[in-house]
């Protein structure tokens, strides 16, 4: 039996940010997927980012990941979302190639040391006394390790479901996994089924573009902290509505949707509907946006964001030719609803590893979310903490106010999902100190005392900090009167009477970092002086926000026993007892966010644990 530090099963996005972290820290890996093709393959969108998904890419960046490097030599178009409001939510999303971006990754972890890569179906976890002790594949062969990683995506006992037309499958015609649940149901894992959809991929030559509103990019940063700001060439995207036409023939086959018959009974995703759900619940609505979007450079496919379906092909042929613009258009390949397997997310600690097994990790659509971006982000965490199990070090659990990972991992422990979790600005509490210009500010720094993050990495980021520093240490200083005097002509307002610091200007809503370039007369680039301004600008809130993490880090730093007996504290009401005992928290923090836990209740556990 051949030996591996760490096994990961699934080579999507989530598998491979966890193979290569893995690798990256020294460990013999294994990484196990059922072909090729799969290896961070797209199979719905061709794109990375959107709102509150551009962070976490920053963040895995920053931390050391792939993603963000690997998207940006993909780029067919990139914009920067919520440019209307506050920095807070600035999100970058990134039109890709996605079969580029396939071959790219593809080529990454062919290339990565220690890690080694088979096209095989992982049918059993071996274990022996509650831990890992290895991987069988359906082959017959086994393997041993210490710990594995479960990134199974969409594949495990997946069905692709089209009308009445059900068969087992992974997306995109790619064989599913139909071994390995039962074996995961043996030791003791609880499993559920989630469902998630895609719409159809229409063939370029037969739209009519002219009939849609074009869509550009703007010259936003890149994902990667390292990335260079180097020109791609641009594919437009296409705006174009449903229309009542549309709505009339899918309310007309509502009874041949698989949503609405009975044939499908799992959960989907709340905030990513289909279109048959979307005309359901909002009646109201005379029509809905429809994005037509590229899916690489070469490809003949346009992919039609917003069009999800599951209604059978000549239902979906009927409401397709509704659109303006895709009158004539022809099918590549039809929209399709899948059923998956995943776990339950309440059965993790927060590190990710598994409650029931010692040395069994998961991650991505497998904990219950949706997205490559949350699977990447959760893959990275697990990589690492798995690594870091063979070593015998203390797994790295990122705060709700250090990451939106933190935020991301967080809930699904502590809250869990019963639909596809999907990231959002809202969710983040912290979110005015977990900006995607902070990233590496924040993570960099843990990325490095891992040993993800490389010199020239490192050494990019303590530059970025210099300069920063420099701009911020200017902050109390009086600017020269009459460049002052320029900069409020040239926006439109009146001169202040007292010759206003940098700081002052800084906070003034229309002032953006390019107008304070002209008082910066040392070394310091745009990213850095964009940062730094973002940081004087909301100094206030900053402060506030700060005061606040440190009064609940009080609650974080108060552990709460592995073995701890709530049913003996009768003070605790009956729900919050019952929830407690079944998540476990580990420390107060945690405790206070379980759903069905009041803040009477934490009260008593202080008291309880003195």
């Amino acid at each position: 039996m051949e030996k591996f530090d760490v096994i990961v099963i699934g080579g999507g996005h989530a598998g491979v940010e966890a193979a290569l972290a893995s690798a990256r820290l020294n460990k013999k890996t294994l990484m196990l997927c059922l072909d090729y093709g799969t290896v961070s393959f797209m199979p719905c969108n061709p794109a990375i980012g959107g709102t509150a998904k551009g962070h976490l890419v920053k963040e895995v960046d920053a931390l050391g990941g792939q993603m963000g490097l690997s998207a940006d030599k993909a780029l067919l178009q990139i914009k920067t979302l919520n440019s209307a409001k506050g920095p807070a939510v600035f999100s970058l999303r990134g039109q890709e190639d996605k079969a580029l971006y396939h071959e790219i990754m593809l080529d990454v972890v062919k290339n990565t040391d220690n890690l080694t890569v088979l096209d095989k179906e992982a049918s059993e976890i071996l274990c022996k006394d509650g831990k890992v002790e290895g991987v069988a594949t359906t082959d017959g062969e086994k393997y041993e390790c210490k710990a594995v990683v479960l990134a199974t995506g969409v594949y495990l006992n997946g069905a692709i479901i089209i009308g009445d037309y059900v068969k087992k499958s992974g997306p995109s015609g790619f064989r599913a996994a139909n071994r390995l649940t039962d074996s995961l149901v043996k030791l003791g894992v609880p499993m559920r089924r989630f469902k998630t959809g895609t719409p159809a991929r229409i063939y370029r030559d037969s739209i009519d573009f002219s009939k849609m509103e074009i869509q550009l990019g703007d010259d936003s940063d890149r994902f990667s902290f390292m990335s260079p700001h180097s020109t791609f060439v641009e594919e437009p995207c296409y705006l174009t509505y449903t229309n009542a036409q549309t709505h009339k023939i899918i309310l007309d086959n509502i009874d041949r949707s698989p949503l609405y018959n009975g044939t499908i009974l799992s959960v989907g995703p709340r905030y990513c509907p289909s279109i048959e759900t979307k005309v359901m619940r909002f009646k109201d609505k005379e029509r809905h946006q429809i994005f037509v979007e590229p899916e690489g450079a070469n490809s003949e496919e346009m992919y039609i964001q917003g069009m999800s379906t599951s209604l059978p092909h000549d239902v979906q042929e009927q409401m397709y030719r509704t659109l303006p613009g895709l009158e004539n258009c022809r099918f590549a390949k039809y929209g399709y609803a899948i059923e998956y397997d995943c776990l339950d997310p309440l059965g993790m600690y927060p590190s990710l590893e598994n409650k029931a097994v010692e040395g069994l990790f998961s991650a991505g659509q497998m904990n219950g979310s949706s997205g490559y971006e949350e699977a990447a982000a959760q893959g990275l965490i697990a990589g690492i903490n798995a690594a870091r199990k063979v070593d015998g070090k203390e797994p790295l659990v990122l705060g709700r106010d250090e990451a939106y990972i933190g935020v991301l991992i967080d809930d699904l422990v502590t809250k869990g999902t019963n639909e596809p979790y999907r990231m959002m600005t809202a969710r983040a509490e912290h979110r005015i100190m977990l900006r995607q210009d902070n990233a590496d500010m924040r993570l960099t720094p843990i990325g490095r005392e891992i040993g993800l993050v490389d010199d020239n990495r490192y050494a990019r980021y303590l530059e970025k900090k210099e300069m920063i520093q420099n701009v911020l240490a200017m902050s109390q200083k009086t600017m020269p009167r009459e460049e002052v005097d320029e900069l409020f002509a040239t926006l439109g307002e009146e001169t202040p009477q007292k010759t206003p610091t940098l700081g002052e200007i800084c906070r003034r809503p229309a002032v953006s970092y390019a107008d304070v370039r002209r008082f910066i007369d040392f070394p310091c680039d745009d990213e850095a002086l964009s940062a730094a301004v973002v940081e004087l600008k909301y100094e206030g809130y900053l402060k506030k926000e700060q005061a606040a993490v440190n009064e609940q880090k009080r609650l974080e730093n108060k552990l709460i026993p592995k073995d701890f007996d709530y049913e003996s504290i009768k003070a605790l009401r009956i729900e919050a007892r019952q929830k407690l005992s079944e998540i476990r928290p580990l420390n107060l923090g945690q405790a206070s966010r379980i759903s069905g836990v009041s803040p009477a209740d934490v009260a008593v556990l202080i008291v309880a644990l003195r």
